[in-house]
């Protein structure tokens, strides 16, 4: 797999790897535009080309969150998040190429919704996700979209705040989840070819801008209202999942 883009083709890898960073910091759902941007650049391929940008940047978060949680947490809901992963790979394996991004477009679509209904129906949701069956759905959930579409993001972040984490303890356990998880992932997606010798060429290009995307989230963590910007995030991943169903 040959990765040529052009000027403006380089100019979105850059704000998805931006995106990258920044979502590793507290602000989750803006990992949804980095998967809508590769999707839109690359197609399938897209979810093997992005997984070492994730990994880096789980690894770079990791130092600075790890005091704020433990591993508890990651453990009762690995088993069914693997099991999710299996199926993802059968399912990621059997996608048609042409297919991918309305498939990926809407589960991004999905995703957005459920932090909608987060937002609209808060009382609700908490009552439906405290079972234990709503933890297992979460988590064969959360690696099903993960595996198809590095998008388990907010499914996680759901189930977190319906345990009531705080901010900081959800941002601890989700690094130590996602660096897991996705370290897990890269065999599988080494395997179908869609992690190569090319694709961590292009990875190791944008480097200084994960790198980058992680400072600036860690000073707007602070400097910026988190619910403005959620709702931006909202916007722009319904604008962009939208455009990979529709258009």
């Amino acid at each position: 797999m040959e990765i040529e883009l052009s000027a403006a083709g380089w100019t979105w890898a850059i704000v998805a790897a931006l995106a990258v960073g920044i979502s590793k910091t507290g602000f989750g759902g803006i990992g949804l535009v980095a998967v809508c941007i590769m999707v839109d650049l690359f197609g399938k391929p897209s979810v093997g080309i992005l997984l070492p940008m994730l990994i880096l940047a789980d690894i770079s978060v990791y130092p600075f969150f790890r005091r704020y949680a433990s591993w508890t947490p990651v453990w009762r809901i690995l088993p069914p998040t693997l099991l999710g992963c299996v199926a993802g790979y059968f399912f990621l394996d059997w996608m048609p190429e042409d297919s991918a991004r309305s498939i990926i477009g809407g589960i991004i679509m999905v995703m957005v919704g459920l932090q909608l209904f987060r937002r609209f129906g808060q009382e609700r949701f908490e009552r439906l996700a405290h079972s234990r069956e709503a933890g297992l759905a979460a988590g064969f959930a959360a690696g099903t979209a993960t595996m198809v579409a590095n998008a388990a993001g907010p499914i996680f972040q759901l189930y977190l705040l319906s345990r009531r984490f705080e901010k900081l303890e959800l941002i601890g356990v989700g690094a130590r989840f996602f660096l897991l998880v996705n370290i897990l992932k890269a065999p599988c997606l080494g395997g179908m070819s869609y992690i190569n010798g090319e694709s961590l060429l292009f990875n190791l290009k944008l480097v200084p801008v994960i790198l980058l995307g992680i400072y600036l989230g860690r000073h707007l963590v602070h400097a910026v209202s988190q619910r403005l910007f959620e709702w931006l995030v909202i916007l722009f991943a319904l604008i962009a999942g939208g455009r990979l169903v529709f258009f």
